[in-house]
């Protein structure tokens, strides 16, 4: 039988502009069983889920869960877990960690601080500090939404875990689950889909250095989705792969068409317009999806560079 991701690939689906949409996210390690929305089903206290939930409504921070690649036996309750939160956005980009006994000491972080890309919160509150190992890579492999981020993410978590790699985590969602195996490369926040291990190698190698690989990337979750479509086509026509070298500065329009404006941390800038097509033929979105879709994709139809004065009033 043929899975979401199979078919996703066979019909050459794009990847560009698929990646979820966070500033900020918050990452708590919990072992063990994963239900479908694992923040309220799993052994994290559900009424704490739908706190953290709440708290981080509208504030620009996404939470989910991560655990260590491997067997996840129900083991119950870890005495200490990792936390990591890190900021996405060009100019403001972080990454710190720290760990905690309590899971609830979350809900007193000031949620709109950490979306507005303050890390203060998180070291005053959680005793946490920069991170000073390798990049994150977090491989989605949550099988209760959708069986591709299970029988595709499980394998590639491990095998990079294997290769020794230590920044590996696997995280609950990422969303596209026809993209399996997909993952998040923090702090930087970009997102790549059909990840193969030796990609995932190339992808945190760069990352190390301040580069982004835009081969199988999604999109840059710190923008909106024609943001990330026109930033990857952008960065393909300067053959620009340093990591903080171009920023969102407006979306103007509503679907299906957009005018989105770019800057270079050199000053330069762009007007990109990005069009909203229907996939075709109809395909299943996901695995236990029961009716056929179109998802949307994002396609650019123009890059202009803006003369200097006009750059300036675009501002």
């Amino acid at each position: 039988m043929s899975t979401c991701s199979t078919v996703s690939r066979d019909l050459d689906e794009p990847l560009t502009g698929t990646a979820p949409v966070a500033r900020t996210w918050l990452l708590l390690e919990q072992p063990g069983p994963w239900g479908a929305k694992a923040l309220t089903s799993s052994h994290l206290d559900p009424a704490l889920g739908r706190a953290l939930e709440a708290a981080a409504k509208g504030t620009g921070v996404r939470i989910a869960l991560i655990r260590r690649p491997g067997r996840h036996a129900d083991r119950g309750t870890p005495a200490e877990r990792r936390v990591y939160a890190a900021h996405t956005v060009p100019g403001n980009v972080w990454l710190h960690g720290t760990t905690v006994a309590d899971p609830r000491r979350l809900l007193d972080l000031d949620f709109a601080a950490l979306g507005r890309g303050d890390h203060h919160t998180f070291d005053s509150v959680l005793d946490g500090g920069p991170h000073r190992g390798d990049p994150l890579a977090l491989v989605c492999t949550n099988g209760k939404r959708d069986r591709c981020c299970a029988l595709l993410g499980r394998p590639l978590a491990a095998e990079i875990a294997a290769s020794g790699a230590d920044s590996v985590w696997e995280v609950t969602h990422l969303g596209g689950h026809r993209f399996s195996p997909t993952v998040l490369v923090l702090p930087h926040g970009y997102v790549y889909g059909r990840v193969q291990a030796h990609s995932v190698k190339e992808i945190l190698h760069g990352a190390r250095e301040g580069r982004i690989v835009v081969e199988g990337c999604r999109g840059h979750s710190a923008w909106e989705r024609p943001g990330q479509a026109a930033e990857l086509a952008l960065r393909s026509a300067l053959a620009e792969d340093a990591a903080q070298a171009l920023t969102v500065v407006r979306t103007d329009g509503a679907a299906p068409r957009w005018e989105v404006t770019l800057a270079h941390s050199d000053g330069r800038r762009w007007r990109v317009t990005v069009v909203q097509g229907a996939s075709a033929p109809p395909r299943p979105e996901s695995c236990g999806a029961s009716v056929l879709g179109s998802p949307a994709r994002m396609e650019v139809s123009a890059v202009r560079e803006l003369p200097v004065r006009a750059a300036a009033l675009a501002s």
